[in-house]
């Protein structure tokens, strides 16, 4: 048990510093590319700190708890929704580009309501993750595409800017922490929890989809915290989407999915949550301290809710 407990406090941290170093690593790259910091965080940084998503999710399917793969999706992207933003937003409130609002945050929605109608009948075959992966082509079309004509946005310092090999380092330093670190947190959490006679069916919906969310709820509040809102937005948001369309699409296309204990409640909170943000965002451009407590204690009752 005490060597379950270190594997959690070893894992909080690598995922801290981890988050730490490739915030300033994507941010330096977003300086030298003169992109804004929502691409980046909608692609290298959402696609980085979205791998333990991608390996439990494959692993899962594979090994034939296809319900687990999906579940771990669903449950990461509410986390991702509801905490990361919400937590983001209480430690600096999150100014949100015009353009997030009116293109990124809507193709979010779409692939968490494509999700829930191929879900109704039960299961993801192949012609359905074909569909999926093919969303997710468009979307870093779209994504890639619109970066033209989009000012950057990156809080630079007065000091000498990073080098280029070593923000490059950086990122990959940081994603190896930050998925090496929830790795220990879900093995030492899912084994403390087993000893306690929690389920696995609760371990599942909360340790596994909350461990796996570790490096992006990490990335985004110490990007928020730097002042850098475009990277905890667009990591968030890019996750969401990279979850749902890519890693389910390349899981299925692999395996086919059946559905057992995700639930319409499940899937429902699941585009709730996205419409959520998109109400706080599209109000002012920013996301305030009291709008980030409201999707905090949204989350919290829905946790509450499967407990």
């Amino acid at each position: 048990m005490l060597l379950n407990v270190l594997f959690i406090v070893v894992g909080i941290a690598l995922v801290l510093w981890g988050a730490d170093r490739l915030t300033d690593g994507a941010v330096a790259v977003a300086e030298k590319m003169k992109m804004p910091q929502i691409v980046i965080g909608l692609t290298i940084v959402a696609m980085g700190t979205s791998m333990p998503e991608f390996c439990v999710s494959l692993i899962s399917a594979l090994k034939g708890t296809s319900d687990l793969a999906i579940g771990n999706i669903v449950g990461s992207n509410i986390f991702n929704a509801l905490l990361i933003v919400g937590v983001s937003a209480l430690v600096a409130p999150m100014s949100i580009m015009k353009t997030t609002v009116r293109n990124d945050i809507p193709f979010a929605l779409v692939a968490s309501v494509t999700l829930l109608i191929m879900c109704l009948d039960g299961d993801i075959s192949r012609i359905d993750a074909f569909i999926l992966f093919a969303l997710f082509l468009v979307f870093m079309y779209k994504t890639l595409t619109g970066v033209k004509g989009q000012e950057t946005d990156v809080k630079t310092d007065e000091k000498k800017s990073m080098a280029t090999w070593l923000s490059v380092v950086w990122i990959i330093v940081g994603l190896v922490c930050l998925i090496g670190g929830s790795n220990l947190f879900v093995e030492g959490a899912t084994i403390v929890a087993t000893k306690l006679g929690v389920s696995e069916a609760v371990i599942g919906l909360t340790i596994v989809a909350g461990g796996t969310s570790l490096p992006e709820l990490a990335t985004s509040v110490v990007s928020a915290r730097k002042g850098n809102s475009g990277i905890a937005i667009g990591n968030a948001l890019g996750s969401n989407v990279f979850n749902i369309l890519a890693i389910l699409g390349l899981t299925g296309a692999i395996t086919p999915m059946t559905l057992k204990g995700i639930t319409l409640i499940d899937l429902s909170m699941l585009v709730i949550s996205v419409i959520l943000v998109w109400l706080f965002s599209f109000t002012t451009y920013k996301i305030e301290r009291w709008e980030g407590a409201v999707l905090s204690v949204v989350f919290i009752a829905y946790i509450y809710s499967l407990l």
